[in-house]
């Protein structure tokens, strides 16, 4: 028998007055999996993440979390899940340990406070007032707030905002160390190589609309056999590249000087480039060629889906 998903959402709509942010919506989240929800400001990432936790109310659609409907507001299905929003108000006054004991009475289950203290890493903090640490601690005991009642599922809204590199990599192991104990997650982020080093598989939305779906490779798919090539033009320039761009193999935009070709014969691109700027006299500042990253495919999606109708559900990058 198939395992249930953690999550299971279908057809799921939200409208506030004529904007639509979320536009029939589909996904599941398997149990035991980090499952990465990416999207552009207003996209319907914080609106979908509210409707699963139980606090926005749908117009359409069906949602399952944890084998309960969320907009039920039932009692048992908050006792499952802990959430770490963008930013947590917390008491000043209070020490960590105090403030981890009052979410924690929230909780018919919660786990020993030092437990998660050393999880987080503010192991021997814990008798220290919260408006003594610095903003990286802080974010820490947002996390920490999201596991004292040791959930079945955890939302992380953009966990790592406000981290240096060395605290980000730390709440990476954190997140891997949940996943190792079976618990379910379902994170935001804006760092692609969070996604790439934490996320099982992928959703990308635009406009409350799936634009691609699956495994980090997955969403690589055809860039692997791809390069990236970006120049910058000068500005009196970028109006005549039309009779360039339509030499070029691969697929070419052009935005605020700066030219960017995904392209699977990069010699032939470059040659054509290199040859139009010759003709003209003109300067490539800038001109690089790399393999894109996570971070360049998510940007392109995004820029491809801007005042378009998003594509086929599932559809991943290609030419």
């Amino acid at each position: 028998v198939p395992a249930v998903p953690a999550v299971a959402v279908s057809g799921l709509s939200k409208s506030y007055g004529d904007v639509v942010a979320v536009d029939d919506l589909s996904f599941t989240v398997e149990r035991g999996e980090v499952f990465a929800l990416l999207g552009p400001n207003g996209a319907g990432k914080s609106t979908t993440l509210e409707i699963l936790e139980g606090h926005r109310s749908r117009d359409g659609g069906t949602v399952d979390v944890l084998g309960r409907d969320p907009g039920d507001g039932h009692r048992e299905l908050r006792d499952r899940i802990g959430i770490v929003l963008q930013e947590v108000g917390i008491e000043r006054e209070l020490t960590v340990r105090e403030v981890l004991e009052h979410y924690g009475a929230c909780y018919s289950r919660r786990l020993p406070v030092g437990e998660v203290l050393a999880l987080v890493g503010l192991d021997g903090l814990g008798d220290r007032r919260t408006h003594r640490l610095s903003g990286g601690q802080k974010r820490r005991i947002d996390l920490a707030t999201g596991l004292i009642g040791d959930p079945d599922l955890l939302f992380l809204d953009e966990p790592t905002t406000g981290f240096d590199p060395s605290a980000r990599r730390q709440a990476w192991a954190v997140v891997d160390g949940l996943r190792s104990l079976g618990k379910t997650i379902l994170l935001t982020s804006h760092y692609m190589d969070e996604v790439e080093a934490l996320a099982d598989r992928v959703l990308v939305i635009v406009g409350g609309r799936v634009v691609a779906r699956g495994t980090p490779a997955e969403l690589r798919g055809d860039a692997d056999r791809e390069s990236l090539i970006r120049a910058r033009f000068p500005v009196e320039e970028t109006g005549t590249v039309d009779d360039l761009l339509g030499r070029l193999v691969g697929r070419s935009s052009v935005r605020n000087g700066l030219l960017e070709v995904w392209t699977p014969a990069p010699t032939t691109d470059l040659h054509h480039l290199t040859g139009w700027a010759v003709e003209r006299g003109t300067a490539l500042d800038g001109l690089e060629v790399s393999r894109p990253t996570l971070e360049d495919i998510y940007l392109d999606l995004i820029s491809q889906s801007d005042g378009e109708e998003s594509s086929e559900p599932g559809a991943t990058h290609n030419g």
